[in-house]
């Protein structure tokens, strides 16, 4: 392990240099919250945060995206012909990412970038960016990051790992993207003897910290109707009002819809953040939609965070513990309390139950 220390009272001085080179982001305060935005000349990374308010999957996947432009004037050349909007290809780094929001890109890649189909839109910005991520020394209390495949100082997803200590920063480039980054910023000083162990230390702290875990070890095994049917959805559901708080601050979900605009004899085609919370989002255009109830609709988020991509990627949940849907339901609705119901649901006892009712 090839540790870099940075003294805090150059990091400016790196990120300037930086942004020479990458569209830069990174966690700024807005108002009582922190999100993650395109850092102008004077702007730097604050990393007071615990984490923010939304996740920076925007800045790959935005919630709105043009991808086409057409004429529907007939005197023009390319009159109904959709015409890629370029995109901006230029390398961006992003500083400061949590290790689970950083896990959630290459869960979300799955979907993403498979043998099969490719979306050209994410794959290119996902390839544009350098993940230079931030430990968590003090985890957020709802984050059950250990149970849900990374740490508080986990790795996966990320070009580089900054460690906060005092008023040092250590980095480790975890990829050659990380390398050239660091190189490019002029972090170069090699971090003396006794960084590993501090790090070990910091990282063994934080763990410690973790106070929510789940369990899915069952679910695997379960039946898909067997859980789909099971009772206590209806409990769950009832005190939905399916605003989609949860889908839209997740780092995970990915869902989208196409819309198009037309203004005059010119429009656009654009890709819209979607959540199945919304009675709209199983519509078809029949008129028939098979979730009428809010409570099909909330199993079906569960059921596909925590069942269907089980069984289909047989790699972990959806979900990477952040811990964001938990703190943000206005209704106090919680991921983990329904992951251990699903993990322990028993349907034989629960059949015994009903009949001796």
């Amino acid at each position: 392990m090839k540790l870099i220390k940075i003294d805090k009272k150059s990091l400016k001085e790196g990120i300037d240099k930086l942004k020479r080179t990458y569209g830069v982001f990174g966690p700024v305060r807005e108002k009582d919250e922190f999100e993650f935005k395109a850092l102008g000349a004077a702007e730097m990374p604050d990393f007071s945060f615990s984490n923010t308010r939304m996740s920076p999957k925007a800045i790959v996947y935005p919630q709105t995206q043009l991808m086409f432009t057409y004429s529907l004037n007939d005197a023009d050349d390319d009159c109904r012909i959709l015409k890629e909007v370029p995109m901006d290809e230029r390398p961006r780094a992003v500083i400061g990412i949590r290790p689970c929001d950083a896990l959630a890109f290459p869960l979300v890649r799955r979907n993403f970038d498979t043998p099969e189909y490719q979306d050209t839109f994410w794959v290119k910005a996902y390839e544009a960016t350098t993940f230079v991520g931030l430990a968590c020394n003090v985890p957020c209390g709802t984050c059950f990051c250990t149970s849900a495949g990374t740490s508080p100082f986990g790795k996966e997803g990320l070009d580089v790992l900054l460690v906060e200590d005092g008023d040092d920063l250590f980095a480790e480039a975890l990829t050659p993207k990380g390398e050239a980054l660091l190189e490019t910023a002029g972090w170069t000083a090699e971090a003396g003897g006794g960084a590993e162990e501090k790090i070990t230390a910091l990282a063994a702290t934080a763990n410690e910290q973790i106070s929510s875990t789940v369990a899915f070890d069952n679910i695997k095994n379960r039946e898909i109707l067997e859980l789909y049917n099971a009772p206590f959805w209806e409990e769950e559901g009832f005190s939905c009002i399916n605003c989609g708080t949860c889908t839209y601050v997740c780092p995970t979900c990915w869902c989208f819809d196409i819309q198009d605009e037309t203004y005059g004899k010119s429009g656009v085609r654009m890709r819209n953040w979607d959540t199945c919370m919304s009675p709209l989002f199983t519509l078809h255009a029949s008129g028939h939609n098979p979730r009428t109830k809010k409570v099909e609709r909330v199993r079906q988020r569960f059921m596909h965070k925590l069942k269907y991509y089980v069984d289909k990627y047989d790699n972990g949940i959806q979900c990477v513990g952040c811990g964001r849907c938990v703190r943000l339901c206005p209704v106090n609705i919680d991921i983990r309390s329904i992951c251990n119901k699903m993990n322990n649901f028993d349907s034989e006892a629960c059949k015994c139950e009903t009949a001796s009712s």
